[in-house]
């Protein structure tokens, strides 16, 4: 990737973060409900085209846009690298993904109490997150050293899934702790320990 498309993706992931906070703070301010697309575009200091080329609507705008995985970190894993272990590298691809997510424990837990207290986003998420285990079910059963069937690869997937939300738990009830991102790894290990 050249430097300048390097910087125009991190704008990119920076004005998409900017939107995606505005809609956060704009939905628990006033609830889903009771503000425009325009207001959004305004709080965020877009143009109204240039919102709706980032997010088809609001509900997306709050969820913000799914994590992505580079492609040349997707073709290893596929590879059936970078370390061998399917659990490590899965771990490694979570720590990519973590690593270019910026938010903070603010916006984290604002993110939070809005999909417990917003029954349509809760729904949202939820249809969001079983196109993504579809995806990455499928991902993992193209890895050439990966001997999962589509029952496993769902169940793998759900199961990182259970260890997200507990360290997302563990590093919203420790202001001053270590990384999401750590966290997340020393999770994965002291589930490796206990399962092994």
């Amino acid at each position: 990737m050249t430097q300048s498309a390097s910087l125009r993706e991190r704008r990119r992931h920076e004005t998409s973060f900017r939107i995606s906070a505005e809609a956060r703070r704009l939905t628990d301010q006033r609830g889903l409900d009771s503000w425009t697309m325009d207001d959004l575009a305004e709080a965020a200091g877009v143009s109204r085209r240039t919102l709706f080329n980032y997010f088809p609507g609001k509900v997306d705008a709050v969820l913000g846009a799914p994590p992505q995985i580079p492609d040349d970190l997707l073709a290893t894993f596929q590879a059936g690298g970078p370390t061998g272990d399917l659990l490590e590298d899965i771990g490694v691809m979570v720590q990519a993904v973590l690593q270019v997510d910026d938010e903070d424990r603010e916006s984290l837990e604002l993110g939070r109490r809005l999909l417990k207290g917003t029954p349509r986003l809760l729904v949202a998420a939820h249809q969001r997150f079983e196109a993504s285990i579809d995806e990455f079910a499928a991902l993992l059963r193209t890895r050439s050293s990966a001997d999962l069937d589509e029952n496993g690869s769902r169940l793998l997937l759900r199961l990182l899934v259970a260890l997200y939300d507990t360290v997302l738990e563990r590093y919203l009830a420790e202001p001053a702790g270590r990384s999401f991102a750590e966290l997340f790894d020393d999770t994965l290990h002291t589930t490796r320990r206990l399962l092994g």
